[in-house]
């Protein structure tokens, strides 16, 4: 069974930083896209950045580009978000996914919250003005 548990949320200031953790567990994740979403209140869950497993291939969305940095380490089995220059904006409970990859959608990159397989149980981020 596939279990994403997220760590490393908390209240900062604007302008500070914030290191994400998702430890994976339940089977060997070289054929997954690794993905980061955060959601607000009766909002959508947005995408944020995702990374491909066997290859480290990354993705962003515009909001974070520059600020944001997604990586994996594969012997702890652990997808990092390393967010920097934080903004109010920013503020939102941040979930990681899991999406499996064949050879058809290999090369591709999902940013739909509705593609993605497996969901973490989510970690608040609270950037302060």
């Amino acid at each position: 069974q596939v279990q994403l548990v997220e760590s490393g949320g908390g209240l900062v200031q604007a302008g500070g930083s914030l290191r994400l953790s998702c430890a994976a567990s339940g089977r060997t994740f070289n054929n997954y896209d690794m993905g980061w979403f955060r959601q607000n209140p009766g909002k959508q869950r947005d995408f944020v950045a995702s990374i491909t497993w066997n290859t480290g291939s990354t993705y962003y969305a515009d909001s974070v580009k520059g600020r944001f940095t997604i990586s994996r380490e594969t012997a702890k089995n652990t997808v990092y978000l390393q967010m920097n220059s934080l903004k109010p904006e920013d503020t939102a409970v941040y979930y990681c996914a899991a999406k499996a990859k064949y050879a058809y959608n290999r090369s591709l990159h999902y940013t739909a919250a509705s593609s993605y397989d497996y969901w973490g149980q989510g970690t608040q981020v609270t950037v302060s003005s």
